[in-house]
């Protein structure tokens, strides 16, 4: 084990550097959503360096058109011991990558680094880790052993090339070197999968549609494979190919998942929803909380057993209108003060006195 002298902690002030720490996280994460097809010529170089520091020569290297057609080339493989009693190739290759970020982390514990996470590190973690590899492998059938997220790595690999290329941090040669090959993979091809003798690599998706750091898109998959693998993704969530393509009342009625009606419904929206319903309203009120907006409730579907207040969001977009939102609430309220003050623990006359909610 390798071992690094104990450093006093230190500031790092980044102020000046922040222009240049701008572009570069922009950078990476252009690398991490990249929809540009894969430089094989560059994955399989670093690849197979990565295998060389084993002792190993270059693998086969097997392209696939996303990651959910694995299953079309490897058996599922857990990771045990081989009858020779040595670990199997990708179970080393994560034991070569940690022992770098042991190292890699040595280097910059005695730094200050907070103002840098915070810009950077948790924004690409929350958008690229998050918000898209999570989903991904979600997706996938589990069993298939140890693989890493090619491009969608650039998380951690971002932070540690950032803290060399921009702050000047000098590592140790080999933990330099690998590092250097990881950030020419993540810049290069999407998922992938090493075992002794072939490696499989998944290519780039050919649309990745993301809003507000989720998978997101209303008109089609948020991501979409060469192979034709698709997954549809409404703010983060995901949904079944109508809910994005077709959203229809009919559709929405026949659906048992309520987390699938919500999504479909905002994307239909909801006074669309509630006309097209023929959903029967029951009462009105001026919203006391949101000055100029009214509270609406109205009968909701009788196997659902609920009524729906239709409200208007205290806060506005980004593009600065105020969107109409549903809460599903109880069927014994005929008042919508009444429904609006249940929603935040409130009676209707406290609800009555608020100044402003969010």
């Amino acid at each position: 084990m390798r071992r690094h002298q104990r450093r006093e902690s230190r500031r790092i002030e980044v102020s000046e550097s922040w222009p240049e720490i701008t572009r570069f996280t922009a950078e990476w994460l252009g690398h991490a959503l990249s929809t540009v097809g894969a430089d094989r010529a560059a994955a399989e170089e670093a690849i197979g360096r990565l295998y060389g520091l084993l002792g190993k020569p270059p693998p086969e290297f097997v392209w696939i058109g996303s990651p959910g057609a694995v299953g079309e080339v490897l058996e599922p493989s857990p990771v045990t011991l081989r009858s020779d009693g040595k670990w199997p190739l990708a179970s080393r290759i994560a034991t070569l990558i940690s022992d770098m970020r042991q190292g890699l982390d040595a280097y910059l514990g005695h730094l200050d680094l907070s103002e840098v996470d915070r810009a950077v590190r948790v924004p690409l973690r929350e958008t690229v880790r998050t918000g898209v590899a999570d989903r991904i492998r979600a997706e996938l059938t589990t069993g298939y052993g140890l693989y890493w997220y090619g491009q969608q790595d650039a998380d951690w690999v971002a932070h540690y090339e950032l803290c060399q290329q921009i702050l000047g941090v000098q590592y140790d040669q080999d933990d330099a070197e690998r590092l250097l090959l990881l950030a020419q993979i993540v810049q290069s091809c999407g998922w992938w999968w090493p075992r002794d003798t072939v490696c499989v690599i998944a290519e780039r998706p050919l649309a990745l549609r993301t809003a507000e750091g989720k998978l997101h898109s209303d008109s089609g998959p948020a991501l979409l494979y060469p192979d034709g693998w698709a997954v549809h993704c409404w703010r983060g969530a995901r949904v079944p190919a109508w809910v994005i393509e077709n959203p229809t009342v009919e559709a929405i009625a026949a659906e048992s998942n309520i987390e699938v009606r919500r999504c479909a419904i905002e994307h239909l929206g909801w006074p669309n929803y509630i006309e097209q319903a023929g959903l029967r309203l029951i009462d009105r009120a001026d919203d006391p909380g949101n000055p100029g907006c009214e509270l609406r409730l109205y009968e909701d579907r009788p196997q659902w057993k609920t009524r729906i207040l239709l409200a208007v969001n205290g806060s506005a977009e980004r593009d600065g209108t105020r969107r109409w939102y549903g809460l599903r609430v109880p069927p014994w309220f005929d008042d919508p003060l009444e429904a609006a003050g249940w929603s935040y623990g409130l009676t209707a006359h406290q609800y009555s006195r608020l100044l402003r909610r969010t």
